[in-house]
């Protein structure tokens, strides 16, 4: 026993610092061999030795903290998950740790980037109860993110299990500060559709601070800890075999837990908590961190750890959209102004019309084929909209209860395929269930079949599925553009918003926004509603700050004749998809430049959410050198367009009135 003593005492001291270093992959525990079995702690680090997760045993209750170039970013906070088959959040010994090397190349073809080289190291974090290996921890580190998920091992007869919830933890230090947004009552809203991730960011605000349903806060999270860094908290890799979760309330002192979907969702239907086929593993939850918002806004964690689900015989093409209901509302849901916003696309150059609710009721399947033919002759494809169900909600819009049956689901989406439509948005999901998960996912995979492309409204946020799922092209999951229509305040609002979209919710996914509008007043004859408050160029530059393949956006007829030309030449051209992203400066809510890539050309966009004009001189070394075409308010905010010279040094300096913007072009 004294020489196993010193072994053990021997590779506990290993532990702390040779999972540093992961080249090769090396069991430095075995259970089986060594009776003394468990080690007080373990740590990986990111390939460049910044970013460090230390996990612990403590006691029986396993714990893990992260540290970014030796500053607490997330204190000690607990792991692990309680089921039908035990308890594994305490009783626990970390018995074993293993250890991987992760380099991999992959493509995207719908998001911020399309060529992604993920360099991590991995540690699965095996722990045990009852002398059995009830539960493993894996954590993946990057050089900014961390990804971790558990698997719930197999030990007895049982081959299932509910996991009825999760101990795991994100303990921020206390002067950390928050950019939340809360999670919905259930069944509230419009039609009882909500939770539907449409509810108001709040930024800067102490951790702890509490949410406005008491319902907690939806993910992406984003948390600045003081003059140390940022973190940005989420999860990916959910489908139909668990079910979404978020963010509880916090604590005072900055512990927020995983909290499951209310009981009370999509009208009580299905259960709240996960139910699973042994071994199982959860979907991962995310954490990217930085000194500065670079890391935050540049991420790719969401699709680095996850892997597509099924290969896809079709060859989707993305791109822009003309969309009548986003201004002229559901009057315009008939053939004749249909007519219109296909010539619009037409005129345009753009690849698709979206056809809003109604359409069953006041064009017909008949005259629905006449005008996919006559799009068809003019270049333009359509998008048909369809509500989720009727079933877990007061939903009327039509047409309903045809996407949630699969027997009527795949009748309609062949009827789809007959008459050339290219898409479906499909709204009004209004839970995080497992139940709903796995509607989601058998509309993308049916959709597959018949070579539809799927857009979600009403509807969760994505996690992961612009890999996962090769037909998926955008998810609204935010405050968007049809709130403006809606009400005044939310013109007001606007600008803050698109400040802070950027940094949280489209960082770690599609967002189907709908907007760049050129209406001044959001209504059918540009003359009454809601007044918009931003400049014709601060909407050019959210075409290129919202990221989403399919762009629906909130151009209208009359735009050919009332709107700058100069605003109509630029969105005439601006693509949906990205080879490359740059953040170049900015803080949620008050202002954001960035660059984006697509093909060989670069787009610099800026926004200003202040209230006061902001003069920023920002580099911008992927155009030194060159001349661009530089967008800008000009007189009375008018757009304008002009030759720039950019400096050998890559510098620029801009000014942005308030609810402005600018774009640079090369």
């Amino acid at each position: 026993m004294a020489v196993n003593a010193i072994l053990c005492a021997f590779l506990i001291r290993a532990i702390t610092s040779n999972c540093i270093f992961m080249n090769l992959k090396v069991f430095l525990f075995s259970a089986a061999l060594l009776p003394c079995v468990a080690f007080a702690q373990t740590r990986v680090s990111s390939p460049d030795g910044n970013l460090e997760v230390s996990v612990s045993g403590n006691g029986g209750k396993p714990t893990y903290s992260v540290t970014y170039k030796g500053k607490t970013i997330i204190e000690e906070s607990p792991l692990g998950v309680k089921t039908t088959i035990g308890d594994f959040s305490s009783g626990l010994t970390l018995t074993d740790c293993e250890t991987d090397a992760i380099n991999t190349n992959y493509t995207l073809s719908r998001s911020k980037t399309s060529r992604v080289h993920y360099v991590a190291n991995e540690a699965i974090c095996r722990f045990s109860k009852d002398g059995k290996n009830v539960l493993d921890v894996t954590f993946r580190v990057s050089n900014n993110d961390v990804a971790f998920r558990y698997v719930i091992n197999k030990t007895g007869e049982c081959g299932s299990c509910i996991v009825e919830s999760e101990a795991t933890g994100f303990d921020f230090p206390s002067y950390a500060t928050t950019f939340l947004t809360p999670q919905s009552d259930a069944m509230i809203g419009w039609k009882r559709t909500k939770p539907s991730y449409e509810e108001l960011y709040k930024a800067d605000e102490p951790v702890g601070t509490p949410s406005q349903y008491g319902q907690g806060y939806t993910f992406p999270a984003l948390f600045r800890i003081g003059d140390d860094g940022w973190a940005l908290i989420s999860e990916t890799g959910v489908d139909g075999s668990y079910c979404a979760s978020h963010l509880s309330d916090g604590t005072s002192d900055g512990l927020y837990t995983i909290a499951y979907p209310m009981p009370e969702e999509n009208n009580g239907n299905g259960n709240a908590a996960p139910g699973v086929a042994l071994p199982a593993a959860t979907p991962w939850r995310t954490i990217t961190v930085g000194d500065n918002l670079k890391p935050i806004v540049e991420t790719t964690v969401p699709w680095d750890v996850v892997e597509p689900r099924y290969e896809t015989a079709w060859d989707y093409k993305f791109g822009r959209s003309t969309w009548s209901w986003i201004v002229w509302q559901d009057a315009s849901i008939n053939y004749d102004d249909q007519i219109k916003f296909i010539d619009l696309a037409a005129a345009m150059g753009y690849e698709y019309t979206l056809i809003d609710s109604g359409w069953d009721v006041n064009i017909g399947r008949d005259r629905m084929k006449e005008l996919a033919d006559y799009g068809r002759s003019k270049g333009v494809e359509l998008f048909v909209w369809y509500s989720s169900s009727g079933y877990w909600n007061d939903i009327v819009q039509s047409p309903t209860n045809l996407m949630c049956n699969p027997i009527v689901r795949k009748r309609e989406m062949k009827w789809l395929r007959e008459i050339g439509a290219k898409g479906i948005k499909v709204d009004f999901f209004g839970g995080d269930k497992q139940e709903t998960m796995r509607l989601y996912e058998a509309i993308l995979s049916d959709a597959d079949d018949y070579g539809l492309m799927v857009i979600f409204h009403g509807c969760t946020l994505p996690r992961g599925w612009e890999r996962m799922y090769p037909n998926y092209v955008g998810s609204e999951a935010v405050l968007a553009s049809e709130n403006m229509v809606f009400n005044q305040s939310f013109c007001d609002g606007e600008a803050f918003n698109a400040a802070l979209h950027p940094f949280i919710r489209n960082t770690v996914g599609c967002m189907e926004f709908g907007g760049t509008f050129l209406n001044k007043r959001l209504n059918k004859t540009n003359d009454g509603g809601s007044e918009r408050k931003t400049t014709d160029v601060f909407e050019l530059a959210t075409a290129v700050l919202f990221q989403n393949p399919i762009q629906n956006f909130a151009l209208t007829p009359n735009n050919l004749e009332d709107a700058s030309a100069v605003a109509i030449e630029f969105m005439k051209y601006v693509p949906t998809t990205w080879d490359e992203t740059r953040f170049i400066d900015g803080y949620p809510g008050k202002y954001c430049v960035l660059a984006r890539r697509h093909a060989d050309r670069w787009y610099v966009a800026a926004i200003n959410a202040t209230d006061e004009t902001l003069k920023v001189e920002v580099k911008v070394p992927m155009l030194a050198g060159q001349n661009v075409d530089f967008y800008y308010d000009g007189r009375d905010k008018a757009p304008e367009v002009k030759n720039l010279e950019v400096g050998s040094d890559g510098k620029v300096k801009l000014e942005l009135v308030t609810g402005g913007g600018a774009v640079l072009v090369k």
